[in-house]
């Protein structure tokens, strides 16, 4: 490597100077292509020159790169995939300037005289409060700016001399090191050597590297007490000692500013938060005025547009639907959003002087950010007064020295778009073709890194797994409504917590159970008289939204909803901890319920099948005296046997505990919604979460009478004959040895189901349903495979009396009894294909795909569905009759991560039959291996 380093620096030094002397810099693709190397070893060892101080690097994207001779920032450049724009572009290309400002770097700040005026004022005061200025915390919600406003304060400290310029913001993620104080204290303070097996040699620490600068300590709610001790005692004293050393040896003079999205009275010491005189609180997204949010927009889709040096032009809806699209992220959403749709528009003008997007560019996902403003009212008037029809952003605007925030990608995404898009075209693919496979790349790489960042932003999406979207259309309104005959504001988890209270009682209505109003619940409302006339407005518009006759007494229950969600802290909530066996099971269901009803009265214990009853009990302990607020504990598992921790844990802690066992995501929401309203009694709430059925869907009044109509099981494969067909003569086969049972089979074909479903559901009362695809109805799904390999008699014995559905009694089969079914089978079945030919490069086919794709665990019964499937979509095929889907659910399969594992296996396949495979029936290849998968996540 050392000659390969040498030779880029020779070349960087050679060619980044003109004959005046004016830096022109080379990008990374230059010196690869010039050089004949790797692009990724080029980038690699360009950094690490400038690592060395031998080679400079612009602050603009992409990056360019020149020999470190001079302080003059050098000329921006012109863009690989821009050589063939008109000539007149590259003879003048733009330049950015990128000069240290001596103005005040808070004026940059979007809302320094609006929202964030308060926080400026604060921050300001924070760095300028002689002699060495104050420590302090900065509270706000996920993706709000936290880590920008602790640089902003940084360059305000410099420019004002308060921090040397030459200094650098130290930053450290207290979350790395929430579990080990030892360690934590070593990276803080360093260690000296000999402190433990492997310090050879003294290391000094981020206290050292911060000495007369600023710390920012990110996540600082995530320090564990005894840390939170060592960084007082220093804020105290301003001395330390290195791990390994007895006495307060040395001393530093560190600004500290922390960052938490917790409430620091809760999370943080008392002795902690006394020494942080300065909580500077940054707004909700939401609470931002109009004008805000649209420069917001302008100001993101501004920095995409420098990145690629093309104007970006968004219509008025574009704006609306981006502004709507923020759920819970706040701008660190929005930024997400916005480069998400700016990637999408380069990619579809990327020879265009101009990008222009318009609504029908978006993705669904962002696209439905218009619905949802639609019903806030108030807050679409207000952006539709700032507004205007189009939004022209130019490249190098609003350039400042802010350095980039937490949620900067760390590489050119363009550029990644630019450069695939050359080799595809190369490899001869078509425009249509590059767009597909790209669209993919660039969800891929966007959610990754988001994800890696700690953000989810599919919150309504998440929560339309448990709820009907017409609950959530509904909701939204009743928000509106509420909001503006209180004249209050709610909590942000508004939305979830009412969409989640309205869908429980609908499903109770459904199911003809009736709720009594007791006398606790009377006597708290009375002290809420207008929250409980509102309450009776918004029973009366639920009732004609879903046209259903709702019980009056419900008033009461949503006028004690609507106080707990305007209440921001209420005492005497009841805890809740959730223990189930796995290394995340339990974490990943409090994380979705975290992340919808933003409550911190949960809590998870997770328990590896390794971990001993003694060290689980002790973790489940410490947790109800963590959450335990005065009004009890419930305590949710997955198996029976840990409700008999029920009196030991009562015994210990002195803490009412109720256990309710077989825990899923569904009764975590219901339990934590429940505990989370003011009043609620544990008794109470344990007896209604024994009768928890889940929520219910979308019903009318008609749907609350006896249902009359014969019940059914519902058969969906690909054509509606074949395999469904064979599934209709087994079940009639073992219900005719029945006496008394009527119960018909109805077949579908999957190209039909959304136009048929509901028709069907209007006839029939469906029991079950099976197939190739889950119609998600109310009723158990069926996988096909398990009609194959387990007793069809048993399994329409459980059915019909309604009994939990066992996935562990499978039949073990060989390869050869599974060949010889799938060969029965087609034989059967198909005219037009040789069962016997087929059947092995249909076997090797669905083994390569799911060692491909990590379905390792795949019973034999899903490859022998699989298999059965495939060899219908020859035969297809071959009759040219092909399944079809829209456009939607083709957009849908192109945006599944699994997408381009599949489509190469397909190809591949394609090629070995001699047959054109179409994008419809990949689609449903991906529906049976998603069905697959989810059963195994529900089973694990």
């Amino acid at each position: 490597m050392g000659k390969r380093i040498e030779r880029i620096y020779q070349y960087i030094v050679e060619n980044t100077m003109s004959g005046l002397g004016e830096k022109k810099g080379l990008s990374t693709s230059e010196v690869a292509d010039h050089l004949a190397i790797q692009r990724s070893n080029a980038s690699k060892d360009l950094n690490q020159l400038v690592k060395e101080g031998r080679v400079q690097k612009s602050d603009s994207r992409p990056v360019r790169y020149w020999a470190n001779v001079s302080e003059k920032a050098p000329e921006n450049y012109v863009p690989s995939y821009m050589e063939n724009r008109p000539p007149r572009e590259k003879a003048h290309p733009q330049r950015v300037s990128v000069v240290k400002s001596k103005r005040d770097i808070f004026s940059t700040i979007i809302g320094a005289n609006g929202s964030m005026k308060n926080a400026v004022e604060q921050a300001k005061a924070a760095i300028l409060y002689p002699p060495k200025g104050l420590n302090c915390l900065i509270t706000g919600p996920t993706g709000s700016g936290k880590t920008y406003f602790a640089h902003a304060m940084f360059q305000f400290a410099k420019t004002n001399q308060v921090i040397a310029d030459e200094k650098e913001l130290i930053v450290f993620n207290c979350a790395d090191y929430a579990n080990n104080p030892e360690l934590l204290m070593s990276h803080l303070f360093g260690y000296v050597k000999g402190a433990f097996t492997g310090a050879e040699q003294e290391k000094i620490g981020i206290i050292d590297q911060a000495d007369e600068s600023m710390l920012f300590l990110d996540e600082i709610h995530r320090l564990p007490p005894e840390g939170q001790e060592m960084i007082f005692y220093f804020m105290d004293h301003g001395t330390f000692s290195r791990l390994g050393e007895t006495g307060k040896n040395h001393q530093a003079n560190v600004r500290i500013v922390g960052a938490t999205t917790e409430d620091p009275n809760s999370t943080l010491l008392d002795t902690f938060t006394r020494r942080i005189p300065i909580n500077i609180q940054l707004p909700f997204f939401e609470k931002r005025p109009a004008s805000e949010k649209i420069e917001l927009v302008r100001v993101l889709v501004g920095q995409e547009a420098t990145r690629i040096q093309r104007s970006i032009t968004l219509t008025e809806d574009v704006v609306k639907a981006l502004i709507g699209s923020v759920s819970f992220g706040n701008i660190g959403q929005l930024k997400s959003n916005v480069q998400l749709v700016c990637a999408r528009g380069f990619l579809n003008h990327m020879q265009a002087e101009e990008i222009e997007i318009e609504l029908m560019d978006l993705p669904e996902g962002i696209r439905s950010g218009l619905i949802i403003l639609g019903n806030r009212r108030n807050e679409l008037a207000e952006l539709s007064k700032t507004l205007a029809p189009k939004i022209s952003v130019q490249p190098n605007e609003n350039l400042n020295d802010i350095q980039s925030d937490a949620y900067e990608l760390p590489y050119n995404l363009y550029d990644i778009i630019g450069d695939k898009a050359a080799l595809l075209k190369a490899d001869g693919l078509d425009q249509e073709a590059i767009n597909h496979f790209i669209s993919t790349d660039i969800n891929v790489h966007l959610k990754s890194f988001y994800k890696d960042h700690g953000f989810s932003f599919n919150s309504v999406n998440k929560l339309s797994e448990f709820v009907d979207q017409k609950v959530i259309t509904v909701t939204n309104q009743i928000y509106e409504m509420v909001r503006q005959r209180l004249k209050v504001d709610f909590q942000q988890n508004f939305i979830y917590a009412m969409s989640l209270h309205i869908s429980s009682f609908l499903k109770k209505i459904h199911l003809g159970e009736e709720r009594q109003t007791n006398d606790n619940i009377r006597q708290m409302v009375a002290d809420y008289p207008e929250e409980f006339e509102a309450a009776k407005e918004v029973r009366a518009f639920i009732g004609e939204s879903f046209r259903v006759t709702i019980p009056e007494s419900e008033s009461y229950y949503l006028a004690v909803l609507l106080v707990s969600l305007r209440t921001t802290h209420s005492s005497g909530k009841i805890g809740v901890v959730v223990a189930a066996h796995g290394n995340s099971t339990a974490s990943s269901m409090v994380q979705v319920v975290k992340q919808l009803l933003e409550v911190d009265q949960v809590t998870a214990v997770d328990m590896p099948l390794d971990m001993p009853p003694a060290v689980a009990l002790k973790k489940i302990v410490e947790s109800v005296k963590q959450v335990n607020d005065g009004s009890g504990v419930m305590l949710l598992v997955d198996m029976g046997s840990l409700a008999t921790f029920n009196s030991e844990i009562q015994r210990e802690t002195g803490v009412v505990v109720r256990t309710v066992d077989m825990v899923t995501t569904s009764i975590v929401l219901e339990t934590v919604r429940k505990a989370s309203v003011i009043g609620t009694d544990i008794d109470q709430l344990y007896d209604s979460l024994r009768k928890f059925r889940g929520y219910g869907v979308v019903i009318n009044e008609e749907s609350i009478l006896p249902n009359h109509h014969p019940k059914a099981i519902l058969a969906i494969c690909a054509s509606g004959k074949g395999t469904a067909q064979r599934i209709k003569e087994l079940i009639q086969s073992s219900l005719s040895k029945r006496q008394n049972q009527s119960v018909e089979v109805v077949t579908l074909s999957v190209a039909d189901l959304r136009s048929e479903l509901e028709g069907i559901q209007q006839r029939y009362q469906l029991i079950a349903s099976t197939g190739i695809v889950d119609p998600h109805i109310d009723a158990p799904f069926i996988s096909l495979e398990r009609f194959i390999d387990q007793d069809v008699d048993q399994l329409l014995e459980d059915i019909l009396l309604e009994q939990e559905l066992s996935f562990d009694d499978e039949v073990q089969l060989d390869d050869r009894q599974s060949k010889e079914i799938c060969i029965g089978y087609l034989e059967e079945n198909f005219t037009y294909i040789n069962a016997k030919k087929v059947v092995d490069p249909l076997w090797q086919f669905s083994q390569e795909l799911i060692h491909d794709l990590e379905l390792n665990d795949a019973r034999q019964g899903f490859q022998i569905n699989f298999v059965m499937h495939t060899a219908g979509m020859l035969e297809r095929i071959v009759l040219r009759q092909p399944l079809t889907i829209s456009p939607e659910e083709t957009q849908e399969m192109y945006d599944n991560p699994q997408y381009e594992q599949l489509h190469v296996h397909v190809q591949s396949f394609a090629r070995l039959m001699n047959l054109a495979i179409p994008d419809s029936e990949e689609f449903y290849l991906l529906a049976l291996i998603k069905n697959h998968q989810e059963k195994e996540l529900y089973l694990k």
